[in-house]
């Protein structure tokens, strides 16, 4: 394998939203962040007091959307997700590319809650350099059965485990992920939102 800057070939780099989006410009000192979360979504899907779960411009469904007060610059300080968060995970696998010679695939991550689950977990919201879903449909298990509707959420699982090393309060922006086999080829964070008009129950 090829060890350039620290990076060899194969490696995933995670890097946490907030610090793309810092890195980006999308911090704002504002007094009213009810309003933010609104100029920021889409739609709104619940409201509770405070509470608003609301979908982003991108098709994520997430608390304030991605709207976040916490790690600012000070008081009154809010940071927004980046406008086009795969466009960003590109960007900095190119600046890896020209800086190293070796272009990881980069994930940039987010803490999101899970419906009927207690507790958050980081998960793929920009990728770039790999496909965040492995489609196992058609293959078959060790007992010889074709798995019919199994597709694997790579991204999310590789930037769950990174969050373990990163940490929510530890100020290490960024992980690498070493020894995974990549799926090959092309993919977008869009690819892992489920689209609102499908069935799941047809």
């Amino acid at each position: 394998m090829a060890r350039t800057g620290g990076l060899e070939d194969g490696d995933v780099l995670v890097v946490a939203q907030k610090a793309v989006s810092k890195a980006e410009g999308r911090v704002e000192e504002t007094d009213d962040v009810a309003a933010a979360i609104l100029r920021e979504a889409r739609t709104v899907r619940r409201r509770r007091g405070n509470l608003v779960i609301a979908e982003t411009k991108h098709g994520f469904v997430c608390a304030s959307a991605g709207v976040d007060n916490s790690n600012t610059p000070g008081d009154g300080w809010i940071v927004l997700l980046p406008e086009d968060l795969d466009a960003s995970a590109a960007r900095i696998r190119s600046a890896l590319a020209e800086r190293f010679g070796v272009a990881p695939a980069v994930i940039v991550s987010d803490s999101f809650g899970r419906a009927w689950r207690q507790g958050t977990t980081d998960v793929a919201i920009g990728v770039a350099g790999m496909r965040p879903l492995l489609d196992l449909r058609g293959t078959r298990d060790a007992r010889g059965y074709e798995l019919a509707s199994t597709v694997i959420a790579v991204a999310d699982e590789l930037v769950g485990a990174a969050e373990l090393v990163m940490g929510k309060a530890d100020g290490i922006p960024a992980a690498i992920v070493r020894g995974f086999a990549v799926p090959e080829g092309e993919g977008s964070a869009r690819d892992v939102v489920m689209p609102p008009e499908r069935d799941l129950f047809p």
